[in-house]
């Protein structure tokens, strides 16, 4: 065992563990049994799998020949000749299927998909008010970035802002050996000047659902974000795929008006109204959006909350929700009334159209826990049957759980065991504080301050942490918040601890270029590592940090680069709520191209030395 202490973080490290014994072969129709490929919940169709899908084997070598990660695991060898049908999601062809553990395997096509997208400024009224939007292509939100599994996905961003720098952040994909594709603004690069254009290309190892947004400050929250549909297989079959469903808070000021007010006023801001799939009513006019469902069908719809403040609870009238995956994670499919759905999480669930031919009202509920919304109880959608009244709904809400808590019924259908070992006695709190104070970019105005360990981070736009590794130089300012992993393929465990004895509202945490292992969470201060999760714990890439508690991570060195974990509270990562990874430094230039960072690095900087906007937050 490898224990590495720092300053910020918690790090313990492990040596590689044998894979767990594979076990007899399992029924494919059992609802009892864990590894069951169908759920008698969840569908009543015929799931027909060869028994080659469901026999057990140890972890495979990656297509890019990488060991597999450092927990043990199972997965199941897929049937080549099962293709992917209504009756039968849970293949994919290829020898891929459900059963594949995409951590260490994953389809290669030889398929490239190109997008182009344009950023403008417009104006735009997607409730009825007219605001200012930083539209992509022309609409808000962006277009559907759609792959396959195993696809190559290029797209090329144009920057046709007149006054601001971007870049496009690929929210949740590992970029496994394509770090410099991240998007992260004084990370991965520099932020795009107006009139440059930059392609980004990544394989798309996952499958799922996700979005991409700018990570310029605050962005993203004034148009420059969109949904990510990377088709594969699932653990429940359904008959058709809605696609995206995009719920996020609504401000009738610019994201940069209201974030400078969140740090001024020193209070979170209430948004005006939300929007569900970049529309919704409110006193200026606007429109529900509409789903149209056939009765006796089963639908995918794939929810992605894409606020800078808000966090919801959404169900659909008379209508259960069976998830089955949970960011880019496969799950067992579970059953649910209601799910809440935090910045930057994603849920794939299934709806079964099995009600009364009529109208029902999709809700999403603004936490007043954990956010304000001024709209709040009129946040929804209209789903219709085939064949309904042309009117709105008159359905019945469920009884809605006012509270902030992570979904706990997630089981991910790849079982990955985390060793446990020496844990108890080697571990050390990440504090998450806050503070209130003057600063130079406030020009002496007392401002809200979120740091990790007395540190906020402040990235620079002109050099990003790949630049320093790209010049060979290892003296990383303090305020980068920067913690060197250099060992390959190692556990490391983080907990993170936030300020207890004051309310705040709890904070999404994000991770770049991993998923990690939800070990567990609680309220007041982490004493005991007996009460966490080694036995399959989930894994996602966003998890709440509640108020006033705890959380513990975990994820192995895998993934050469450097990657950001942060609050996907938009004021809280511009006020400093932010740590970064540089992971297996001395790999980095043998793993990906850091080719163009100079000449793109440049042309930033020539504009940004006349520019009339100055960086003032964090930069995130």
């Amino acid at each position: 065992m490898l224990f590495s202490k720092y300053g910020l973080l918690l790090a313990f490290s492990l040596g590689a563990s044998a894979a767990v014994a594979p076990r007899a072969k399992q029924a494919t129709t059992s609802s009892k049994t864990s590894s069951s490929v169908s759920s008698t919940k969840t569908s009543s169709s015929v799931s027909s799998l060869s028994a080659s899908l469901i026999s057990l084997k140890a972890p495979s070598t990656s297509a890019s020949g990488t060991s597999s990660a450092v927990p043990s695991s199972t997965s199941l060898v897929a049937d080549s000749a099962c293709s992917n049908t209504p009756f039968t999601r849970q293949c994919w062809g290829g020898g891929f299927s459900i059963a594949t553990d995409y951590d260490t395997s994953w389809p290669v096509t030889g398929k490239t998909v190109s997008y182009n997208l344009e950023i403008t400024n417009t104006t735009m009224a997607p409730d009825g008010f007219e605001r200012i939007v930083f539209a992509i292509n022309g609409q808000y939100p962006g277009p559907t970035i759609h792959a396959n599994w195993g696809d190559t996905i290029s797209v090329t961003v144009k920057n046709s802002l007149q006054n601001n720098g971007t870049g496009i952040h690929w929210h949740g994909i590992r970029q496994m050996n394509s770090g410099q594709m991240d998007g992260t603004s004084g990370v991965t690069e520099c932020p795009i000047p107006p009139g440059a254009s930059r392609t980004y290309t990544w394989l798309a190892t996952q499958f799922g659902t996700s979005w991409y947004h700018s990570h310029y400050s605050s962005q993203y929250g004034d148009g420059v974000v969109g949904p990510i549909v990377i088709n594969g297989p699932a653990t429940a079959n359904y008959d058709y795929d809605l696609g995206a469903m995009t719920i996020n808070d609504w401000y009738y000021q610019t994201a940069f008006q209201v974030n400078h007010n969140s740090q001024t006023a020193h209070a979170p801001p209430t948004a005006d109204n939300a929007l569900i799939n970049g529309t919704m009513t409110s006193s200026h006019g606007g429109s529900y959006n509409k789903v149209t469902l056939q009765k006796g069908k089963k639908y995918r719809l794939r929810l992605i909350n894409t606020s800078l403040d808000n966090h919801f609870r959404v169900s659909l009238d008379n209508h259960n929700l069976t998830v089955v995956q949970a960011d880019f994670v496969p799950t067992k499919p579970y059953v649910a009334e209601t799910i809440f759905i935090a910045i930057g999480q994603r849920y794939d669930v299934i709806i079964n159209a099995n009600q009364d031919v009529d109208n029902y009202w999709f809700r999403a509920q603004v936490m007043t826990d954990c956010g304000g919304n001024a709209n709040n109880g009129n946040i929804k959608s209209i789903f219709s049957y085939s064949g309904a009244a042309n009117a709105d709904p008159t359905s019945t809400s469920y009884t809605i759980p006012n509270n902030c808590n992570d979904e706990t019924g997630l089981t991910p259908y790849v079982v990955k065991n985390v060793p446990s070992t020496n844990f108890a006695t080697q571990y050390e709190a990440l504090d998450i504080l806050f503070d209130l104070g003057p600063s130079a970019a406030s020009n002496g105005q007392n401002v809200v301050r979120w740091n990790v360990n007395g540190s906020m981070i402040d990235i620079d736009w002109e050099k990003p942490t790949l630049q320093y590794v790209e010049s060979g130089n290892s003296s990383y300012p303090t305020e980068l918040n920067l913690i060197t992993l250099p060992k390959a393929n190692e556990l490391h465990f983080w907990v993170i601890q936030s300020v207890t004895g004051i309310t705040f509202t709890p904070h999404p945490i994000h991770l770049h270029g991993h998923d990690f292992y939800l070990m567990g969470s609680g309220t007041g201060t982490f004493s005991d590592p007996s009460v966490l999760n080694y036995n399959n714990p989930p894994r996602r890439d966003v998890s709440i940090l509640p108020s006033g508690g705890w959380l513990v991570l975990a994820f192995s060195t895998d993934n050469p680069g450097a990657w950001l974990m942060h609050c996907h509270i938009a004021w809280h990562v511009s006020q400093g709520l932010a740590v970064q990874f540089l992971e297996r430094a001395s790999e980095i230039p043998s793993t990906f191209s850091l080719n163009s960072i100079e000449s793109e690095c440049s042309a930033w900087d020539s504009w940004y030395a006349t520019s009339p906007y100055k960086k003032d937050d964090s930069g995130l």
